[in-house]
């Protein structure tokens, strides 16, 4: 029987594909499409998702194809710098296609032994107390201990499920491609910059030197079946009406369109079946939020998922995935619904994003919406009034070096500085790092395998405590 079924081959499914490897797990993810997409939906990493990748060793693999932008303008694309002193090393955006991200990520799991099948479609499940068996579309069957339905917005695990999906339909949408324009582009720049001073879901960019442009324009309306893709008449017709030309767009490479609907999960666990990423919560894109969200559902859920197949998590550890991710989830909608509103050009939201334009003008306030869009403020709650107890570690300098770089095997640890304490019979699960940090002011933290902090303090009974609620009991 196989461990995990992981169900999508998108950057959700890969992430935690390789998260599942990285502790032993066995794991087989099937992916509908034959081929890798090559339609580019997301076009870069928060700092929250880097970090990810830094914890696990690599990073490297996507800031070296990838490009640094400012954090500038980013929320609802209001006209502020970048806020100084963000809480990561990390403090801009990386420009790096979908398509690339998630080879990156699928040549990973792939090392670390993942079994991918491509042109698998998943078309029904049952489960019981001990398995979930996953039935496909060329008749064959295949049974595991835990699926993850990592298959988007149109989920086919989260409907056999049998989890709704409540939330808002499309207001409005937009169309986004890539094409050849016909217009020399230090003509069109200067249009399309002026263009965007009012019309924000409007954008013209080259894409490197390969002579391509991506284009983002608002749609007519809202389309009844969002599965029939835009024609390049559509794109033509749209730019005529916001800028009064087509640029002279030709020979796209693909053509897409995506609305602004916001819908969450009732629940994220249903038995042995979870739902992570798109398949869980739909959201406009603003912010870019929408692949960072889910590779950081992957990161929460893999570790805990591996510990309860290896017989060690606690009894509540699972459902603590729903209780975590959720909120942060909820939080995205919130914010993305509130900038596609502040994008608006009639005179109501026009004079809301005035007003905030004025207030995003002070530090603190430019700060806060800025690290709610990156992810590095996320606390999750563990009923600890110790400020730093539930919030994700940042990459602490060590004598022997920084600390994500102790942190490739994805187990917990315990950062003592006082040398005083112990991970007893947690040793196969907890690794005891005994070092100091002069930008630490605790004398010690229990770090999750997520680099959630679980616990910080010198008493060892109560750091016992919390080795048992996190990683089961102690052998």
């Amino acid at each position: 029987m196989i461990d995990v079924i992981i169900a999508g081959g998108g950057p959700t499914g890969m992430m935690l594909a390789g998260e599942l490897r990285l502790h032993g797990v066995n794991v087989v993810l099937l992916e509908r499409d034959p081929e890798p997409t090559k339609v580019v939906r997301a076009l870069g990493l928060h700092a929250r998702s880097i970090e990810i990748l830094d914890q696990r060793g690599l990073a490297h693999l996507v800031l070296e194809p990838g490009t640094t932008h400012p954090l500038a303008g980013f929320f609802a694309g209001l006209d502020k710098p970048a806020p100084e002193r963000l809480d990561t090393k990390y403090p801009h955006v990386l420009g790096l296609p979908q398509p690339v991200i998630e080879r990156v990520l699928a040549e990973h799991a792939t090392a670390v032994g993942a079994e991918i099948r491509r042109g698998a479609e998943v078309t029904g499940l049952s489960q019981d107390d001990e398995s979930v068996t996953v039935e496909l579309a060329d008749g064959t069957s295949l049974r595991a201990r835990y699926l993850v339905g990592c298959d988007g917005g149109r989920s086919t695990v989260r409907k056999l499920a049998g989890i709704d999906f409540p939330g808002e339909p499309s207001r409005v949408e937009t169309l986004l491609g890539e094409m050849e324009i016909g217009m020399p582009w230090e003509e069109a720049m200067p249009l399309m910059l002026e263009i965007r001073k009012t019309h924000k879901r409007f954008g013209i960019g080259p894409i490197g030197g390969t002579g391509t442009y991506r284009v983002i324009v608002p749609a007519e309306g809202v389309s009844e079946d969002r599965a029939i893709m835009p024609t390049l008449d559509d794109f033509k017709r749209q730019l005529v009406q916001i800028a009064g030309t087509d640029f002279g767009v030709h020979d796209p490479r693909w053509m897409s369109r995506f609305g602004d609907a916001t819908r969450l999960a009732e629940r994220y666990r249903s038995g042995r079946v979870f739902l992570a990423g798109d398949a869980a919560h739909i959201h406009p894109p603003t912010g870019g939020q929408g692949l960072n969200l889910g590779v950081q559902d992957s990161f929460n859920l893999g570790w805990k998922l591996a510990a309860a197949v290896h017989g060690w998590a606690p009894a509540d550890l699972l459902d603590s995935y729903e209780a975590e991710r959720q909120p942060v989830a909820e939080e995205v909608l919130n914010n993305t619904r509130a900038q596609i509103e502040l994008m608006k050009v009639e005179p109501g939201p026009q004079a809301v994003r005035r007003l905030l334009t004025e207030l995003v003008s002070f530090e603190q306030v430019n700060k806060y919406l800025v690290e709610k869009i990156i992810a590095v403020a996320i606390r999750y709650d563990f009923g600890s009034p110790n400020d730093l107890v539930g919030r994700r570690i940042g990459d602490l300098a060590l004598k022997r070096g920084g600390l994500y770089a102790q942190m490739h095997a994805g187990r917990g640890i315990l950062l003592d500085q006082t040398g005083a304490l112990s991970v007893g019979g947690w040793a196969d699960r907890v690794d005891h790092l005994v070092d100091v940090s002069e930008e630490l002011d605790a004398p010690a933290l229990l770090i999750r395998p997520d680099g959630h902090v679980a616990w910080a303090g010198d008493d060892q009974q109560s750091l016992d405590a919390e080795l048992t609620r996190w990683f089961g009991t102690a052998r």
